[in-house]
């Protein structure tokens, strides 16, 4: 059988384009949006910090208690000049009944503005489409961007899992402590914890850190400072 004839019976089916996700220390990706709030744009986020979020659809039961939870911490987040905004293949109409629902139903109003993303160019500009999760809903996908527009952490869930709220509030505690001091947070950090100093990279750094009285020195590459709180 020739090429041709072999094409004609199994044609070629076009390759899909793999969706890139942005990687810590991009640029995030620009968008225009309607939502909840009216048109949303990243420029409007410019100059402060931005925690961006999707979920897979409204009126489901996992992102409902989401939703409670990141309304309920949402001044915390507006204390440390944070913006949320959420994200979905739903449509405005479909967002703010919902809100609606959960603020009848649970009391709690939703502050923040959530993106109807009908055309999913926000869901794909940010990789939240997972084909073998499903190709029309987002996954529980977070960035938190600074406000240079610059990605600075990402975290990803499956649609069966729900986000803890209070550890993405810690992780942008983290990033702004490490920002504003220059150092670096360990395992478990909370604000007002000890940091920690990058690990030395001469035999002067290394004598100056031996001899730092400020410093709990375990070994020489392992030094902590007192912490102080976000």
């Amino acid at each position: 059988m020739t090429s041709a004839a072999t094409s004609a019976v199994n044609p070629t089916t076009p390759e899909v384009e793999p969706t890139r996700l942005p990687l810590i220390g991009d640029r995030a990706p620009d968008f225009e949006a309607q939502s909840t709030h009216g048109p949303v744009r990243l420029a409007d986020y410019a100059g402060r910090w931005l925690v961006l979020f999707s979920h897979p659809a409204d009126f489901t039961p996992v992102c409902t208690t989401e939703f409670v939870a990141f309304a309920e911490l949402a001044e915390e987040f507006a204390a440390r000049d944070v913006a949320l905004l959420g994200n979905s293949v739903d449509s405005v109409h479909s967002h703010l009944a919902w809100t609606r629902a959960i603020e009848d139903r649970l009391g709690v109003t939703i502050p923040f503005p959530i993106i109807a993303d009908l055309d999913t160019r926000v869901s794909r500009a940010y990789g939240m489409l997972h084909p073998n999760a499903s190709a029309t809903a987002a996954v529980r996908a977070v960035f938190v961007i600074d406000p240079e527009s610059v990605v600075r952490a990402i975290l990803y869930y499956p649609m069966n899992a729900g986000r803890m709220v209070p550890e993405i509030l810690r992780l942008v505690d983290a990033l702004q402590t490490a920002d504003r001091d220059g150092v670096s947070c360990p395992a478990n950090w909370r604000p007002g914890d000890d940091v920690l100093l990058g690990a030395p990279k001469t035999q002067a750094e290394v004598e100056a850190r031996l001899a730092d009285e400020r410093l709990k020195l375990v070994d020489w590459y392992l030094a902590s400072l007192p912490g102080r709180g976000a």
